[in-house]
């Protein structure tokens, strides 16, 4: 029983859009698992077995308490009712307190399918009489993560002060050789620079070093104000 399940449309978007967040979840002693929901491959540099060692070291990195992946096709993503019974199996098994997932717009069609997917499957594991495995479940929120290809301007609903954790998100990052090393220039800015610097401007937003967005359709609650910055 998790209390947070990241579902990502390929291995490492999870690490993108919400590494610093779940090393911060571990460090607090929270349950934190991510479920690919394809192998992201084929891609110019890397091949399912490539991939599939590179989310390994990435998973050792953010000592994740499990992660798993659903086995849908990359490029040919839909929320499609297959998927989605799959997907809601899931959630009905690992029993997750709150999902995250990809922000809804995006220029890649596996993004924006999968974050549908996810409100789907959300609903749909929480109902009766149906022939989903496992016993009802509604996890109490999806919170929304940006991994998105498009430069927008987002207003997020909170950012988290990812200070304590950005070298260890980027080594996660780094396990990634085949899509965020091999083949892209090193200079004047690496992909993983970009990502730092990105990272740095959510964190100068808040008064903070590093920071990420998140965004949440439902309104978000405190019981203090103890952590606002």
């Amino acid at each position: 029983m998790l209390d947070y399940l990241v579902i990502a449309p390929h291995p490492d978007d999870a690490e993108v859009g919400a590494g610093g967040m779940i090393l911060m979840l571990k460090a607090q002693g929270a349950k934190v698992g991510v479920l690919d929901l394809t192998d992201g491959e084929p891609t110019p540099h890397g091949s399912p077995e490539i991939r599939r060692r590179e989310t390994e070291a990435a998973t050792n990195v953010l000592q994740l308490d499990w992660r798993g992946n659903l086995g849908l096709r990359n490029r040919f993503l839909q929320s499609d009712l297959e998927s989605r019974h799959r997907l809601a199996g899931k959630i009905r098994e690992l029993k997750p307190a709150r999902l995250l997932a990809p922000y809804w717009e995006d220029a890649h069609p596996d993004h924006v399918a999968a974050s549908q997917l996810v409100d789907a499957a959300r609903f749909w594991a929480k109902l009766t009489k149906s022939d989903l495995p496992g016993e009802p479940f509604y996890p109490q929120k999806i919170i929304y993560y940006f991994a998105v290809h498009l430069r927008l301007n987002i207003k997020p609903s909170f950012i988290i002060d990812i200070s304590p954790y950005i070298d260890k998100k980027i080594e996660a990052l780094r396990c990634y050789q085949s899509q965020f090393v091999t083949g892209r220039p090193a200079q004047p800015r690496s992909f993983l620079d970009m990502i730092r610097d990105y990272c740095r401007h959510w964190g100068w937003l808040i008064g903070a070093e590093y920071g990420e967005p998140f965004l949440c359709r439902e309104e978000v609650g405190l019981r203090s104000l103890r952590d606002l910055i």
